[in-house]
């Protein structure tokens, strides 16, 4: 399985493409997006829609995970990142992808152990678990752990949703990683 990830950004947004067999993750390719801050907002997310489609279109992945937006301090930024990440989400599913959604927390945690690891932790332990040369970009990094926090989350996410599926529909549901009656 392909994976592209992608850690969006108005200003840069990563994005990281790993194959994925078993246990073993496999580094494709990674890389930033820049966006000229010079241009107005509809141009700058229209820079962001058409590499993240590009990117989809040259790296043919099977699924696609994108990082949550976290609110931050400061409302506007919270909303002009939101929009960065709804043009990724619309590039994707302009590529018929399955897109699958992630915190920080959830990505940190899956590739670095600790939800509160900071970038250079999370750039060494990428590098690490797939063998690179050198250590990745922050952008890239963090694109490349959410791809890698897919293919650790993702199989088990799709079982416990099956067996909810098995158990009945609408009497049961997911909480915190295990199924619950409704």
């Amino acid at each position: 399985m392909r994976i592209l990830g992608i850690d969006p950004g108005l200003r840069r947004t990563g994005f990281g493409v790993i194959d994925v067999d078993g246990p073993r993750m496999r580094y494709v390719a990674s890389g930033t997006i820049v966006v000229p801050t010079e241009q107005s907002l509809a141009k700058r997310l229209k820079v962001i829609l058409d590499s993240v489609r590009d990117i989809a279109r040259d790296t043919r992945p099977d699924i696609a995970a994108l990082e949550i937006v976290f609110l931050n301090t400061n409302p506007a930024s919270t909303l002009l990142l939101g929009q960065a990440r709804g043009a990724a989400l619309c590039a994707l599913a302009d590529a018929d992808l399955d897109v699958h959604e992630y915190t920080a927390l959830q990505i940190k945690k899956s590739v670095v152990g600790s939800g509160r690891a900071a970038k250079p932790q999370v750039q060494a332990m990428v590098q690490r678990l797939l063998n690179l040369n050198g250590l990745p970009a922050p952008d890239s990094a963090d694109a490349l752990a959410c791809a890698m926090c897919h293919a650790h989350l993702g199989p088990v996410t799709a079982r416990l949703e099956k067996m909810g599926a098995l158990l009945g529909a609408g009497r049961s549901r997911l909480r915190a990683g295990r199924i619950v009656d409704a």
